[in-house]
């Protein structure tokens, strides 16, 4: 009977080792099946820098929450400013990975420069501009020729030079001229959202903005459309910067902005999207 006990223990022995190897494969197995879903969540999270016009910051806002939902896993940081402003500092070495324009003038350059594929830029919404006044403000010009009249003392538009609603509205005022006559009166703005802020802090009469900016304050209303005819079509390119980081990335967020859900959103915020 004592010659059995060495016997017995060795046996429990070696079965407790066959019971851990046994574990112990059966979890690395585990480890590598594990589905390319939970994998891919693991990833380190893209992050892609949008150059946007400053009209698109509401409009953006919703687009990126909606893209979240579809691609955690990239994260939009938005820059916004003036067209033109946009367009300098990307010639300067900026960077970024998508480029999106309130005017064709500023896309087409960086395409001259070859900052941007030509097959990798398209149009991609229009917009209209307006004059704005304050909701709650004495002024009520009803056409283009009131601008003239003595209670707007002060007429904003954007720097013609780098802010593309100021150049359709330099556009329009030559048009109808008035522009020579409105010189003495106009507040430059370094681009169309501090035109709505002056409109609203009642800093000036009036205002040059689009119509997607008048929509977006309660504190403005629209006084007139400025008349079609007298400046050229509003459209907002968008492009993929060759030196992008991220150009895969880059390009997933660009398909997103012509989808059925960005344009969606887009059409809320007072854009129209031009036919392809």
């Amino acid at each position: 009977m004592k010659g059995d006990i060495p016997l017995r223990l060795y046996r429990t022995a070696l079965a407790l080792a066959l019971m851990l190897f046994l574990a112990v494969g059966c979890a690395s197995q585990t480890q590598g099946e594990r589905p390319s879903g939970e994998q891919g969540q693991e990833t380190k999270q893209v992050e892609l820098l949008i150059s946007a016009a400053a009209s698109l910051t509401d409009s953006m806002k919703a687009v990126e929450a909606a893209f979240a939902q579809m691609h955690p896993h990239i994260k939009l940081t938005f820059h916004y400013a003036a067209s033109g402003t946009l367009q300098q500092q990307l010639e300067q070495g900026a960077p970024s990975d998508l480029f999106l324009s309130a005017g064709t003038k500023q896309m087409a350059a960086l395409v001259d420069k070859q900052l941007i594929a030509a097959a990798d830029q398209t149009n991609l919404l229009t917009n209209e501009l307006v004059v704005i006044v304050a909701k709650d403000g004495q002024a009520a010009p009803g056409v283009v020729q009131d601008l003239a009249k003595p209670e707007i003392k002060k007429l904003s538009i954007g720097q013609p030079e780098s802010v593309p609603a100021g150049s359709y509205a330099k556009e329009s005022l030559v048009y109808h001229k008035l522009w020579d006559e409105l010189q003495p009166r106009l507040v430059l703005a370094m681009d169309v959202r501090q035109v709505l802020s002056y409109v609203e802090t009642g800093n000036v009469e009036a205002g040059y903005v689009y119509r997607t900016d008048a929509l977006s304050s309660s504190k403005v209303r629209v006084a007139f459309a400025a008349d079609r005819a007298s400046y050229k079509p509003i459209e907002y390119p968008a492009g993929i910067l060759k030196a992008s980081a991220h150009p895969a990335e880059a390009r997933v967020f660009y398909d997103f902005l012509q989808s059925p859900e960005a344009r969606d959103i887009f059409i809320s915020q007072g854009f129209s999207i031009p036919a392809k």
